[in-house]
């Protein structure tokens, strides 16, 4: 079986070399950015979802999606400012809507970092939330702001994680609370990118081709599409999250383009958008972490954005499982033309981000970084007790999946 890699093709090669200076400055970046989350959390985060919850979840959630939002926004910063990697979104006009589903194809293992640059475009980066496999809870630091964050880790079995991702999913319910919340329907990235940076392609390819051939091998004994560039979506997940926030989503209006607002006033009706259908392609090859922490790969990302109304999408399981595959048929058709032409249809329609709120972003948040480390490591000793029970405390709220109650509600 020949497998169609389009864009993933390790014979590609890379779009920059991998030299010392690229290879210092990232693990520069990465320190710069391990030490700053440490402080955000320890300084701010802590505070914001125990403190502040034990009042109010909704401020307790504002609160950390402004703290780690600005946190989250050197990440695009570092991709676009300083690895110089091209962001290109397309499809549909993307409104600033507080409370959305978004549902994404999942190429590589750092599709999610990239929607990061399109929620900071939007004002609502702070507020992304994911459905993400449980063993990265356990990654040092970074498992802690999963965890914060309030991410939803599942074990990729629905037996286990039926109860746990409709539980969480209550949670969500408040419609004040700010909430992109992000499901991979495939449930794993396409190209299995989890390797070494010189990872040999031939092994990779085996892989992928076994991936693959599992894929299409069910879809063939189920009556379902044969899909190239995408695996088979997983319905139950998909559904259980519409099922759960199908009233809680908000309502933007999409008005159509050539009409005069008094025309739309009199005549056109409402349309809800509370779905974003975002397909992702890179060029020339799919990175993996550690080509986007030297930043050799990739040259460009590609994101084309299809804005959906919530009543358009079926209310029966059935049905809305029929809806997910048939939008993940249209996906595989939008990457075969994206590989053959170079882009999606409809480019261009985000502006690029500004360099200037880039850098006061990341000078306040270096600031509160530096101002936190030199507490904790210059200034009295009771700032290295506070910062040791804080880390020993969100050990184990991590580990256990432990939040506090509010006592007072406002």
């Amino acid at each position: 079986m020949n497998v169609q890699m389009g864009d993933d093709s390790g014979k590609q090669p890379r779009h920059r070399n991998l030299t010392l200076l690229r290879m210092v400055r990232g693990i520069f970046c990465l320190i710069v950015l391990v030490l700053s989350a440490f402080m955000v959390l320890v300084y701010f985060g802590f505070w914001s979802a125990t403190g502040v919850r034990m009042i109010s979840v909704h401020y307790s959630r504002v609160g950390t999606s402004f703290f780690f939002g600005c946190w989250l926004a050197l990440w695009p910063f570092w991709f676009e400012k300083i690895n110089k990697t091209k962001v290109v979104i397309s499809g549909d006009s993307v409104p600033s809507a507080k409370r959305v589903l978004v549902i994404a194809n999942h190429r590589t293992e750092v599709d999610w970092m990239y929607l990061w640059d399109l929620a900071l475009r939007k004002g609502c980066i702070g507020s992304l939330r994911y459905i993400l496999k449980s063993s990265l809870m356990k990654l040092p630091v970074f498992g802690w702001v999963f965890h914060i964050m309030e991410f939803i880790p599942v074990e990729r079995r629905w037996e286990a994680d039926a109860l746990k991702l409709r539980q969480m999913l209550c949670t969500y319910k408040d419609p004040q609370d700010p909430l992109w919340l992000v499901v991979f329907p495939e449930g794993t990235d396409f190209t299995y990118f989890l390797f070494p940076f010189n990872f040999d392609f031939r092994i990779l390819c085996v892989l992928i081709e076994q991936k693959c051939i599992r894929s299409k091998k069910y879809a063939s004994e189920n009556g379902l599409p044969i899909l190239n560039n995408v695996l088979l979506p997983k319905t139950k997940g998909f559904y259980t999250c519409l099922e759960e926030l199908r009233g809680s989503l908000d309502a933007v209006h999409k008005w159509p383009f050539n009409e005069t607002i008094i025309t739309l006033l009199l005549t056109v009706p409402f349309r809800a958008l509370s779905v974003y259908d975002i397909t992702i392609g890179y060029k020339h090859r799919c990175p993996s972490f550690l080509d986007n922490v030297f930043g050799v790969d990739p040259a460009e990302v590609h994101m084309h954005v299809r804005c959906i109304a919530i009543a358009d999408i079926p209310e029966s399981e059935t049905e809305a499982a029929s809806w997910l595959m048939d939008t993940f048929c249209d996906k595989d058709k939008l990457l075969s033309n994206f590989h053959s032409q170079g882009h999606f249809p409809c480019e261009g329609i985000e502006s690029e981000l500004s360099t200037a709120k880039c850098l006061a972003n990341f000078i306040f948040v270096m600031t509160l970084t530096a101002v936190c480390t030199y507490l904790t490591f210059f200034s009295s000793i009771w700032f290295k007790i506070y910062v040791s029970s804080a880390s020993a405390f969100l050990t184990t709220a991590t580990y256990f999946n432990f939040r506090p109650s509010p006592i007072v509600s406002l």
